[in-house]
C-alpha cells in the first residue's frame, strides 16, 4: 500500500516539459549560430573533441534529476504489513438524490452541490463511523458499501451527478429499501440512514412499507432537506452553458420546491430527525452532536500500518543524477571517442 504524503508538489512537475522546452530552443539556436560561423568540416577540424550526444545525455540526467527531487518532496509512504484493529462507531448510509429537480438553484451553487457537500463535511467530522453511499432518482443503485475508508467515500461522492442514472424521478421508498441490505453488522446497534434530498417523491406509496422494514432492521432514518420552500426552475446546460428550463407538457416552466412536509414525515416515521440543510454550519454541527451521542458499537477493521518514508531513495537517486551531471563534460573523452559508442565520428 503506497500513501503521499503531499500531493500537491506533483505540480512542480510542470517545470521540466517546459525546461525541456527551452533546451530545444536553445539546441536549435545554438545549431544556427555554428552554420553561420562555419560550416560542418571546419567545425570538426576547430573543435575536435566536441561531442554531439553528451549535452543530451546531460539534459536527461538533470531532468530526471528534477523529477526524482519532485517525487522525494512528494514523499511517498509504504505500509509494510496489513494489521486488524478494533474500531467503536456507528453504520452510517447516505441515500443522496440525484434527480433532476437537484439541479435547481435556488439554493447555492444548487441542490445536488449543497447536499454533496453537507454529506462531505459531515464525514470530514466522524472519527471511527462506517459509511455507504446510494445514489437514487427513479431507481436506487448502490455507490459504495459500508467502509471506513473516508477518501473513498468522497471521491464517490464528488463524482455523483444527475446524469448517472438514466431513469428520472424519485424514489425514496427504493433508496430507503435498498440502504436495508447495507448494514452487514448483525451485532451493530447503531444503524443510521441519511436521506438528502428536495422531499420530492414520485412514488410516495412504497414509502411506509420501506419505512417498516427500515424499523425492523434497527435502522433510523434522518432526513436532509436541500432546497427552498419557495423553489426554483430547473436550468438545462450543456458545457454549463444555459440553454432553456425545464417545462411541462402543457409548456410551462416547471418549478421545484422543497417538500419540507414529507421530509418531516419519513423521519417521524423513521425514529429519526429532519435537519435543515440550507445552513451547512449548522446542520453538520447538529449531525455531530447527534452521532456522538448515539452507543457506538466494537467492530474490527483492516488497515496498512507502519507506513514508512521512502523520500530518501529518491532524493539520494537526485543527487547521483546531478553529481553525474556535474562530472560528464560535453566534450568526447578520451577512451569513448576510441570506442566510438555512439557513432559521433560517423555523425560528425
Amino acid at each position: 500500500m503506497i500513501q503521499l504524503d503531499a500531493t500537491s508538489y506533483f505540480y512542480l512537475l510542470l517545470v521540466i516539459p517546459a525546461l525541456l522546452l527551452v533546451y530545444a530552443v536553445h539546441h536549435l539556436w545554438k545549431k544556427r549560430a555554428q552554420r553561420r560561423f562555419a560550416d560542418a568540416r571546419l567545425l570538426r577540424k576547430l573543435a575536435p573533441d566536441r561531442s554531439l550526444f553528451k549535452p543530451q545525455l546531460k539534459a536527461f540526467l538533470f531532468l530526471s534529476a528534477l523529477a526524482l527531487l519532485v517525487m522525494g518532496l512528494v514523499n511517498p509512504k509504504m505500509g509494510t504489513k496489513m494489521e486488524t484493529v478494533k474500531r467503536e462507531g456507528v453504520d452510517i448510509v447516505f441515500a443522496v438524490d440525484v434527480s433532476k429537480s437537484m439541479l435547481a438553484e435556488d439554493i447555492a451553487p444548487n441542490r445536488l452541490e449543497k447536499g454533496k457537500r453537507l454529506v462531505s463535511e459531515i464525514i470530514n467530522q466522524l472519527a471511527s463511523d462506517r459509511v455507504g453511499i446510494i445514489a437514487y432518482a427513479a431507481q436506487a443503485y448502490p455507490q459504495l458499501p459500508i467502509t471506513t475508508d473516508y477518501g473513498a467515500a468522497k471521491m464517490f461522492l464528488q463524482s455523483m451527478n444527475t446524469d448517472m442514472l438514466s431513469s428520472q424521478g424519485t424514489a425514496i421508498g427504493q433508496a430507503i429499501k435498498l440502504a436495508t441490505t447495507y448494514f452487514d453488522n448483525e451485532e451493530q446497534t447503531n444503524r443510521v440512514l441519511f436521506l438528502v434530498t428536495d422531499g420530492e417523491d414520485h412514488t410516495e406509496t412504497s414509502i411506509p412499507d420501506a419505512l417498516e422494514a427500515a424499523r425492523e432492521a434497527g435502522i433510523r432514518v434522518y432526513t436532509i432537506g436541500v432546497g427552498t420552500a419557495k423553489g426554483g426552475p430547473i436550468p438545462i446546460k450543456r458545457n454549463g452553458v444555459l440553454e432553456s428550463l425545464k417545462k411541462d407538457q402543457e409548456g410551462e416552466v416547471v418549478i421545484t420546491r422543497l417538500n419540507e412536509d414529507i421530509l418531516w414525515e419519513i423521519a417521524s416515521e423513521g425514529n429519526g430527525e429532519y435537519i435543515d440543510g440550507s445552513n451547512t454550519a449548522e446542520a453538520v454541527s447538529a449531525i455531530s452532536q447527534m452521532l456522538q451521542q448515539m452507543d457506538k458499537m466494537e467492530f474490527e477493521a483492516k488497515q496498512f500500518a507502519e507506513f514508512k518514508d521512502q523520500f530518501q531513495w529518491f532524493l539520494g537517486g537526485a543527487v547521483l543524477l546531478l553529481l553525474l551531471d556535474i562530472f560528464v563534460l560535453e566534450r568526447k573523452t578520451a577512451w569513448l571517442r576510441k570506442l566510438d559508442l555512439f557513432n559521433e565520428e560517423k555523425a560528425a
